[in-house]
Protein backbone atom coordinates (compact mmCIF):
# COMPACT_ATOMS: atom_id res chain seq x y z
CA UNK A 1 0.00 0.00 0.00
CA UNK A 2 1.10 3.49 -0.49
CA UNK A 3 0.15 6.57 1.69
CA UNK A 4 0.66 9.71 -0.37
CA UNK A 5 2.68 11.96 1.21
CA UNK A 6 5.16 9.15 2.71
CA UNK A 7 5.50 6.50 0.30
CA UNK A 8 5.37 2.69 0.31
CA UNK A 9 4.06 0.66 3.93
CA UNK A 10 3.50 -2.59 4.65
CA UNK A 11 0.76 -4.04 6.69
CA UNK A 12 1.59 -4.95 10.15
CA UNK A 13 0.43 -8.32 10.61
CA UNK A 14 0.75 -8.58 14.26
CA UNK A 15 -2.17 -5.30 14.38
CA UNK A 16 -5.27 -5.16 12.11
CA UNK A 17 -5.18 -2.03 10.12
CA UNK A 18 -1.65 -0.78 10.62
CA UNK A 19 1.09 -0.17 8.92
CA UNK A 20 4.82 0.20 9.22
CA UNK A 21 7.07 2.49 7.29
CA UNK A 22 10.92 3.19 7.43
CA UNK A 23 13.58 2.35 8.21
CA UNK A 24 14.48 6.21 8.34
CA UNK A 25 16.72 8.22 10.23
CA UNK A 26 15.51 10.10 12.79
CA UNK A 27 17.50 13.41 13.25
CA UNK A 28 15.83 13.67 17.18
CA UNK A 29 16.82 10.64 18.04
CA UNK A 30 20.52 11.04 16.88
CA UNK A 31 20.05 9.79 13.46
CA UNK A 32 19.17 6.54 14.52
CA UNK A 33 17.24 4.20 11.39
CA UNK A 34 13.47 3.91 13.13
CA UNK A 35 10.45 1.52 11.56
CA UNK A 36 7.69 3.41 12.22
CA UNK A 37 4.47 1.73 13.22
CA UNK A 38 1.06 3.66 12.28
CA UNK A 39 -1.68 2.11 14.33
CA UNK A 40 -5.81 3.34 12.94
CA UNK A 41 -4.76 4.63 9.99
CA UNK A 42 -7.68 2.67 8.50
CA UNK A 43 -10.83 4.39 8.48
CA UNK A 44 -9.53 7.72 9.91
CA UNK A 45 -11.41 10.47 8.44
CA UNK A 46 -8.26 12.89 8.55
CA UNK A 47 -5.42 10.44 7.34
CA UNK A 48 -3.36 13.28 6.67
CA UNK A 49 -2.74 14.53 9.76
CA UNK A 50 -0.25 11.23 10.43
CA UNK A 51 1.77 11.92 7.76
CA UNK A 52 1.90 15.62 9.13
CA UNK A 53 2.89 13.93 12.36
CA UNK A 54 5.43 12.01 11.19
CA UNK A 55 6.54 14.46 8.64
CA UNK A 56 6.97 16.95 11.82
CA UNK A 57 9.38 14.24 13.46
CA UNK A 58 11.49 13.75 10.95
CA UNK A 59 12.04 17.68 11.17
CA UNK A 60 12.68 17.88 14.95
CA UNK A 61 16.10 18.03 16.51
CA UNK A 62 17.63 16.90 19.53
CA UNK A 63 16.42 20.48 21.42
CA UNK A 64 13.16 18.93 21.32
CA UNK A 65 14.28 16.26 23.98
CA UNK A 66 16.30 18.61 25.90
CA UNK A 67 13.24 21.10 26.77
CA UNK A 68 11.67 18.13 28.29
CA UNK A 69 14.79 16.85 30.10
CA UNK A 70 13.72 18.89 33.62
CA UNK A 71 9.93 16.03 33.36
CA UNK A 72 12.35 13.23 32.21
CA UNK A 73 14.65 13.73 35.25
CA UNK A 74 11.47 14.42 37.90
CA UNK A 75 10.80 10.99 36.71
CA UNK A 76 14.02 9.81 37.48
CA UNK A 77 14.14 11.27 40.90
CA UNK A 78 10.25 10.15 41.67
CA UNK A 79 12.21 6.32 40.72
CA UNK A 80 14.92 6.80 43.05
CA UNK A 81 13.00 8.36 46.14
CA UNK A 82 10.57 5.43 45.85
CA UNK A 83 13.13 2.85 45.52
CA UNK A 84 14.78 4.15 48.65
CA UNK A 85 11.40 4.62 50.95
CA UNK A 86 10.97 0.53 50.08
CA UNK A 87 14.44 0.00 50.71
CA UNK A 88 16.22 -0.93 47.52
CA UNK A 89 18.66 1.00 45.93
CA UNK A 90 18.69 1.68 42.66
CA UNK A 91 22.86 1.74 41.39
CA UNK A 92 22.17 4.63 38.66
CA UNK A 93 23.48 8.21 39.91
CA UNK A 94 22.38 11.07 37.91
CA UNK A 95 23.13 14.33 39.56
CA UNK A 96 21.74 16.82 36.70
CA UNK A 97 19.23 16.66 33.96
CA UNK A 98 21.12 17.47 31.29
CA UNK A 99 22.50 13.92 31.81
CA UNK A 100 19.73 11.70 32.14
CA UNK A 101 19.62 10.97 28.67
CA UNK A 102 23.28 9.46 28.76
CA UNK A 103 21.02 6.77 31.11
CA UNK A 104 18.32 6.36 28.12
CA UNK A 105 18.47 3.92 25.13
CA UNK A 106 15.93 5.81 23.05
CA UNK A 107 13.53 3.43 20.91
CA UNK A 108 13.37 2.35 17.16
CA UNK A 109 9.69 1.79 16.62
CA UNK A 110 7.74 5.25 17.15
CA UNK A 111 3.77 3.94 17.03
CA UNK A 112 2.24 7.13 15.32
CA UNK A 113 -1.76 7.23 16.34
CA UNK A 114 -4.53 9.50 16.96
CA UNK A 115 -5.61 10.23 20.87
CA UNK A 116 -9.33 8.20 20.79
CA UNK A 117 -10.46 9.77 23.82
CA UNK A 118 -8.94 13.63 24.87
CA UNK A 119 -7.61 16.21 21.94
CA UNK A 120 -8.01 13.74 18.72
CA UNK A 121 -4.86 14.98 17.88
CA UNK A 122 -2.06 12.22 16.23
CA UNK A 123 0.67 11.70 18.71
CA UNK A 124 3.97 9.77 18.16
CA UNK A 125 4.77 7.55 20.68
CA UNK A 126 8.25 6.36 21.57
CA UNK A 127 9.34 3.36 24.28
CA UNK A 128 12.81 3.52 25.40
CA UNK A 129 15.37 1.69 27.98
CA UNK A 130 15.99 3.66 31.21
CA UNK A 131 18.72 2.51 33.50
CA UNK A 132 16.99 3.88 36.27
CA UNK A 133 13.61 1.84 35.80
CA UNK A 134 13.77 -1.82 33.66
CA UNK A 135 10.65 -3.16 34.77
CA UNK A 136 8.68 0.21 33.28
CA UNK A 137 10.62 1.68 30.94
CA UNK A 138 9.91 4.87 29.94
CA UNK A 139 7.40 6.42 27.12
CA UNK A 140 8.17 9.80 25.35
CA UNK A 141 5.32 11.04 23.55
CA UNK A 142 5.38 13.63 20.69
CA UNK A 143 2.01 15.69 20.31
CA UNK A 144 1.57 15.81 16.52
CA UNK A 145 5.35 15.17 16.11
CA UNK A 146 6.42 18.26 17.67
CA UNK A 147 6.70 18.70 21.08
CA UNK A 148 7.06 16.23 24.17
CA UNK A 149 3.75 16.16 25.74
CA UNK A 150 4.37 13.39 28.26
CA UNK A 151 7.07 10.97 29.99
CA UNK A 152 7.16 8.40 32.13
CA UNK A 153 6.75 4.84 32.73
CA UNK A 154 5.72 2.82 29.34
CA UNK A 155 1.95 2.77 30.32
CA UNK A 156 0.80 3.06 26.10
CA UNK A 157 -1.44 6.05 26.79
CA UNK A 158 -0.87 9.44 24.84
CA UNK A 159 -1.43 11.74 27.37
CA UNK A 160 -1.75 11.83 31.34
CA UNK A 161 -4.89 13.28 31.48
CA UNK A 162 -5.79 9.82 29.40
CA UNK A 163 -3.58 7.96 31.99
CA UNK A 164 -5.00 9.05 35.06
CA UNK A 165 -9.04 9.96 33.54
CA UNK A 166 -7.89 13.18 34.81
CA UNK A 167 -8.99 15.88 32.36
CA UNK A 168 -7.16 18.57 35.22
CA UNK A 169 -3.83 16.61 33.54
CA UNK A 170 -4.08 18.09 30.33
CA UNK A 171 -1.05 19.18 29.02
CA UNK A 172 1.02 18.02 32.34
CA UNK A 173 4.17 16.52 30.85
CA UNK A 174 5.27 14.58 33.82
CA UNK A 175 2.64 13.37 36.81
CA UNK A 176 4.10 11.75 40.15
CA UNK A 177 2.39 8.75 40.71
CA UNK A 178 1.96 8.64 44.60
Amino acid sequence: MEIPGLGPVLEDNQVEGSYRFGPVAVPVLDGTLCSFIIDGFDGDKRQEDFVDAIRSFLTIDRSVLTDALPSLFAYYRDVVDEAAAQGWDIDVRIESPHDILDHVELGDEPVVSRDPHGDRHVYVSLGCECAWEPEHGLQIVFRDGRTVTKVGPYDGHLTNAAAFADPTLEGVVYHQVK
